[in-house]
């Protein structure tokens, strides 16, 4: 494909997703029925889609429509190209650009340079302060792949040097001690020696300093009560001989957690509900609760618009049912430990307040962010002590 229809795909996708169609199953359905597409056409198509969901709002501007054509016009603007140069209707390229469009286009202001919706702009600022739009415009840029690297198995060094070996660079990135950042191949990860030998792992950066930062001195048994695919569960196992047991109101998204743990060399133990037990035996009780992703809003930008107040109220509602489940499981002097992967005040230290202020016997002990800005996801953690 060349680059102009590559362009053209883009908008016709876009104009899929806009009627509600859900970006990854468009963009999986096209690739399905378009052969003609190469490994690299569709990788490019992605990138179109996904850059532009995550500018939604500022793309709409410089393009001066809000369409898929629109916000690709928009999209290579931003990258001070002239789209005169894609929009040539030559081959299947995007016809040419009207009168109208060569002058429609303003910059834009407020939300829409931010990439917000109004109300959730708002919530950045009482959240986040004078940090806000920072991070609201770190969520505009494509994130960076992380890696976890298995330190029982390999130093941060060795890692670069075998990803190397497999044509992927990578460098140390200081959110963690396990931490790299691919630099180039990352498509090539999931064939490389390092990942199939259980070297390193995919997680995000500001996870693995989550993860790091829960102290297990001592610790004899851990529950992940919302696993979903078992990420924080492994780094955990990777640093303790602790009893791992990992459960989800959802079974079906576990089920890849045993081939994880078998490469990763671990063992963690599935539970469904109805075997989690009565009392309180887990020394640590991880509560990494649903929230609305916000911090994560770079890998999956089509969440951030279909975020709606009322949404965001039934996942805190939710997330105050979920907290005491959970806290019900932690045994005398044990730890419960909640995470979101969200940057909203609502969902984090709101929670906590509610929680402590409604279940006695509770410490906490630290609360800390992990800022979009600092190279990984955004993401929240608070430890609290049963007393």
């Amino acid at each position: 494909m060349t680059p102009g229809a590559r362009v053209q795909a883009a908008i016709e996708l876009l104009d899929s997703i806009d009627t509600g169609g859900s970006a990854e199953k468009v963009l999986t359905s096209w690739g399905r029925r378009s052969r003609f597409a190469g490994s690299g056409d569709r990788a490019a198509v992605r990138d179109h889609v996904f850059q532009v969901l995550r500018c939604y709002r500022s793309y709409a501007c410089l393009g001066g429509a809000q369409t898929g054509r629109g916000r690709m016009i928009g999209a290579l603007r931003a990258e001070g190209l002239d789209p005169a140069d894609t929009f040539t209707g030559e081959g299947h390229a995007p016809a040419p650009l009207t009168n109208m469009e060569l002058s429609a286009g303003v910059e834009p202001v407020g939300a829409d340079a931010l990439d917000l919706n109004d109300w959730v702009l708002d919530e950045f600022r009482a959240s986040l302060g004078s940090c806000a739009e920072a991070a609201a415009m770190a969520l505009r840029t494509r994130a960076p792949v992380m890696v976890r690297v298995d330190l029982r198995r390999a130093t941060r060094d060795d890692a670069i040097g075998v990803l190397a070996g497999d044509n992927i660079s990578s460098a140390v990135h200081p959110i963690a001690t396990t931490a790299l950042c691919i630099t180039g191949g990352a498509r090539r990860i999931a064939r490389s020696r390092a990942y199939l030998d259980g070297m390193i792992e995919l997680q995000d950066g500001s996870g693995q300093a989550a993860m790091e930062a829960i102290e297990l001195e001592g610790v004899q048994s851990i529950l992940d009560y919302c696993a979903g695919g078992g990420g924080k569960a492994l780094a955990l196992a990777t640093r303790s001989d602790a009893r791992i047991y990992v459960h989800d109101v959802d079974p079906s998204r576990m089920q890849d957690i045993p081939a994880r743990a078998a490469r990763a060399g671990v063992s963690i133990t599935s539970l469904l509900t109805s075997a989690l037990p009565r009392k309180a035996p887990y020394d640590i009780v991880l509560c990494d609760a649903p929230c609305s992703g916000s911090g994560t809003w770079r890998r999956t930008p089509e969440a951030k618009w279909r975020l709606t107040s009322e949404r965001l109220t039934a996942l805190t509602q939710l997330q105050s049912q979920i907290l005491p489940s959970a806290a019900a499981l932690v045994a005398p002097k044990g730890q419960l430990i909640y995470a979101t992967c969200s940057l909203l005040k609502a969902e984090n230290e709101d929670r906590i307040d509610a929680f402590l202020s409604t279940v006695p016997g509770w410490k906490l002990v630290r609360a800390r962010r992990f800022d979009v800005t600092d190279g990984g996801d955004g993401f929240f953690l608070a430890r609290m002590i049963r007393l």
